[in-house]
């Protein structure tokens, strides 16, 4: 059998690396073995690397255990928030007058979508106080963030937009299915609002 020469070994090899098993590693794999041949060489050290060296390495490994640690509550939180911000926002994308919320209300009430219908009648009801400036066009306001700040603007309702909100959360969010009855508290609670007139400024509560 002839020898091989240098170059035919060469390009053996190389046709031999280009196969699908020796595809090159990723540069998430790279960093990530990097990553951990570090934290093991400072393993290596802080069982055997001496006092002062195994200190050393055994206060950086904690650090980076802390630095992960804060890293993955931070996500977790950032994640919690944005998604509580999306689930307890009062309004939908588009926005409707008081008026166009109150005539939904009353199609879907017709139709016996208690569910629905209390959600758009506590729509009307932020609508309406928004549009009477009794509380701020907040975007992305929730229903507890209404009942409050109405709640300064009419203290006589404060008890019962508390509940209204309530209520909304329990159908929207807490899987109560809406009533004719709490429908009808909503209805109510609306018509009174709309009567309603603020507490001026320095006036009795």
């Amino acid at each position: 059998m002839n020898p091989i020469s240098r170059e035919e070994a060469a390009r053996r090899a190389a046709e031999e690396l280009l196969k699908p098993g020796y595809e090159q590693e990723s540069l998430f794999d790279q960093l990530y073995r990097r990553f951990m041949q570090f934290v093991g060489d400072l393993m290596d050290s802080a069982a055997g690397g001496g006092t002062t060296g195994g200190v050393i390495a055994a206060v950086v490994i904690a650090l980076i255990i802390v630095g992960v640690v804060v890293l993955v509550a931070w996500r977790l939180r950032h994640a919690s928030r944005n998604a509580a911000g999306q689930a307890t926002a009062l309004f939908g994308e588009r926005a409707l007058s008081a008026a166009e919320h109150r005539a939904a209300a009353e199609r879907l009430a017709a139709e016996e979508r208690w569910t629905e219908a209390i959600q758009e009648r506590l729509r009307a009801i932020a609508r309406d106080l928004e549009e009477r400036a009794l509380v701020d066009g907040m975007p992305g306001r929730t229903a507890d963030e209404l009942a409050a700040e109405a709640g300064l603007a009419l203290p006589g309702f404060a008890a019962e937009l508390t509940s209204a909100a309530r209520s909304f959360d329990d159908v929207t969010y807490g899987g109560v299915p809406g009533t004719e009855a709490a429908y009808r508290d909503m209805s109510a609670l609306d018509e009174r609002l709309r009567q309603a007139r603020p507490v001026p400024l320095g006036g009795p509560a």
